[in-house]
């Protein structure tokens, strides 16, 4: 089982060109718009991206802002972005490699997080642990806005089939290659190697687990949707009673006892 797990785990470091052609599609296009007018990214903010790959949503931020960290767990991705970046003479983006679930920036960095179909790669306990970094890097009064995959393998759930036969179809419609790449996916899932989509359910319940508030969640014609959140403006403080002062002879530590 675990070799099989290795077979079918992708590797982002060899799908560079593939990711580039993917965010440039109209769909992905028109996600990352939606994102930042839910975002309302400001030009005084810092934003920090996860999951940033070649750049669909870093790169259309260094000029509304004041600065991006763009995270991606994968060093070619990385390399690629931070190329774009040079070129481009971006020099308040910087590039970091770094898993979303642990990433090394001081708390309270960021006015803004922002994601776009990273997490669905992303087990449910590293969705959780990527949540809780960007709660941990957001000020308080900072934004959240993820957009990702919005959709289980729950056949009772009537969005959920329409989408699933929807991919189908359109595997099935390509022969050959299509079929193969079917079979491929049912090896994936058997396998626990698939993607890890969420419902909006899930995404709402996670949310508030990790502190966050205001919670929306935006669901698409498509597979995707977009969860926004917010910190707290003022987080609650803890007010620890005044402890008792210790009886300091013998005879008050029996007064103490009567």
């Amino acid at each position: 089982m675990i070799a099989a797990v290795a077979l079918f785990a992708k590797n982002w470091d060899g799908h560079v060109d593939d990711a580039e052609q993917v965010a440039r599609g109209g769909g992905f296009q028109a996600m990352r718009e939606r994102i930042l007018e839910l975002a309302r990214p400001g030009a005084d903010e810092v934003v920090v991206d996860f999951g940033a790959g070649t750049g669909l949503l870093a790169l259309a931020l260094p000029g509304r802002v004041h600065s991006v960290w763009a995270i991606d767990s994968s060093p070619a991705m990385v390399e690629y972005l931070r190329a774009k970046a040079e070129k481009s003479e971006l020099v308040n983006l910087s590039c970091v490699h770094a898993s979303v679930t642990s990433v090394p920036l001081v708390d309270g960095v960021a006015d803004l997080v922002v994601s776009n179909y990273c997490c669905h790669e992303l087990n449910d306990q590293d969705k959780t642990a990527a949540l809780c970094e960007a709660f941990r890097l957001l000020r308080p009064g900072g934004r959240l806005v993820i957009g990702d995959m919005m959709f289980t393998l729950d056949p009772s759930c009537k969005r959920n089939r329409r989408i699933v036969c929807a991919k189908i179809r359109a595997l099935a419609r390509r022969g050959v290659p299509g079929i193969v790449r079917l079979a491929k996916n049912a090896l994936r899932i058997m396998t626990g190697s698939w993607e890890h989509p969420a419902s909006a359910a899930w995404w709402r319940g996670a949310l508030e687990r990790a502190g966050f508030e205001e919670i929306t969640i935006e669901l698409c014609s498509h597979e995707g949707g977009i969860a926004s959140a917010s910190r707290r403006v003022s987080e609650p403080t803890v007010t620890l009673a005044p402890l008792a002062a210790s009886p300091d002879t013998a005879a008050e530590r029996l007064a103490a006892l009567a």
